[in-house]
């Protein structure tokens, strides 16, 4: 257990003092932190700062690229954000491979702003080269957050057969890399309340012509408040499964037998027929179609399936898993992730929307969901609601049903 003082941190005081004529963007932000001494190593844990001895060795330009890494780990709430994605990706989730994606997105905006850094660092434009080129950003500071890139790498060490999870690690272990974060005392501050922070220290150092808001024109990984799709998902089916009441015209209502009884009793006119409520509805179900010629990665299915699956089991609905491309080639009733490897996942092909709806119908589901990319013609309209899970925005909607971009896995 490492020390800590309670008591604002004499280590940090002459990195601070220099950092608004540095860098007048960080400076604004430093306002809202906390900096503690501790005898172990500097780390970020919520909106503290821990300084630890070996802070005091380093060259003050160091000290001051240090402490500003520090400050934006707090600012960007990667502690709070660190939690929230290990709650969302389960027993999936890489602690250190979610540290070194904050970390290196850090460290490359100071990089460019010209700070200094204890070296070896960690990049975010070096990691991404051990990509495939067709995954690689433009610009990884404007295009990807620390959320992004973290979920490409994690897909890239999942893959089997691909080097570049092993790449990212070796790259990691040249750089010395050690996490820095802890996330045991989240933000006390809400999202909207840093971004607007952020924001507001990047036109400040926009203004003076120096620092991070300068060499960051646009910068993606600002907290900003989202909702993650599984939790969109999450609604759009409670809301599309949720059982209604089953109205039988065949009989009325016990409220309608006593209003009747009482207008005949006092000779007046009857009320409207008012039909019963059937106390026993059909089990809702649900069809989850997979089109398995398209570009849904690896780890978006399963925290799709997750979803769904968890769905499922809480409110004991039925559900069917179709693989599909130009025709449905594998059926199974979904119980749990596991089915998923029963699906065949061609990857290779055509889409035809068309027989895999008309098998899928012919089940009189609640709902269909198909995850695709939607390289296909729609139908015009389905007598079922159709929930369409895409892993980009489509560039024209489909003639029915509901999108559900998965983009910010």
């Amino acid at each position: 257990m490492h020390s800590r003082s309670g008591e604002h941190s004499k280590r940090v005081s002459a990195a601070l003092s220099l950092l608004p004529e540095i860098d007048p963007a960080i400076a604004a932000l430093a306002l809202w932190c906390q900096y503690r001494d501790t005898n172990g190593s500097t780390a970020t844990e919520g909106e503290t700062i821990f300084v630890g001895p070996e802070f005091s060795l380093l060259p003050i330009s160091e000290q001051t690229g240090l402490i500003s890494h520090h400050i934006l780990h707090v600012a960007l709430r990667h502690s709070s954000r660190r939690a929230s994605a290990q709650e969302r990706y389960g027993a999936r989730f890489q602690a250190d491979l979610y540290d070194l994606a904050c970390d290196a997105i850090i460290n490359e905006a100071l990089l460019q702003a010209k700070h200094a850094l204890p070296r070896p660092a960690v990049r975010a434009s070096e990691i991404v080269e051990l990509l495939p080129a067709s995954e690689r950003p433009n610009n990884i500071l404007s295009e990807w957050d620390s959320d992004k890139l973290y979920a490409v790498l994690a897909v890239q060490a999942g893959r089997q057969g691909h080097d570049a999870g092993g790449a990212v690690e070796i790259y990691a272990n040249s750089r010395n890399f050690e996490p820095d974060l802890e996330n045991t005392t989240p933000s006390s501050k809400k999202p909207e309340f840093w971004s607007g922070r952020v924001e507001q220290a990047l036109q400040i150092g926009n203004r003076a012509g120096s620092g991070i808001g300068v060499a960051l024109a646009r910068f993606g990984d600002l907290p900003v408040a989202t909702v993650p799709w599984e939790i969109r998902l999450r609604r759009l089916l409670a809301k599309t499964l949720s059982q209604h009441p089953v109205l039988s015209h065949k009989r009325p209502s016990k409220s309608w037998l006593a209003q009747d009884a009482l207008s005949r009793e006092r000779e007046e006119n009857g009320p409207g027929f008012e039909p019963a409520i059937l106390r026993k509805v059909e089990r809702a179900s649900l069809v989850v179609a997979i089109d398995t010629s398209s570009s849904i990665d690896d780890a978006t299915l399963d925290l799709f399936a997750s979803e769904a699956i968890s769905i499922i089991r809480r409110t004991g609905h039925e559900a069917y898993l179709f693989g599909f491309d130009t025709e449905v080639h594998s059926r199974h009733q979904l119980n749990g992730i596991g089915d998923l490897n029963r699906v065949n996942l061609l990857r290779d092909g055509g889409t035809d929307f068309c027989p895999m709806l008309k098998e899928a119908e012919a089940l009189a589901p609640s709902a269909i969901i198909i995850l695709t990319d939607l390289d296909a013609p729609t139908p015009n309209r389905s007598e079922i609601d159709i929930i369409w899970a895409v892993p980009v925005a489509p560039t024209s909607p489909p003639n029915c049903g509901t999108v559900l971009v998965m983009d910010d896995l």
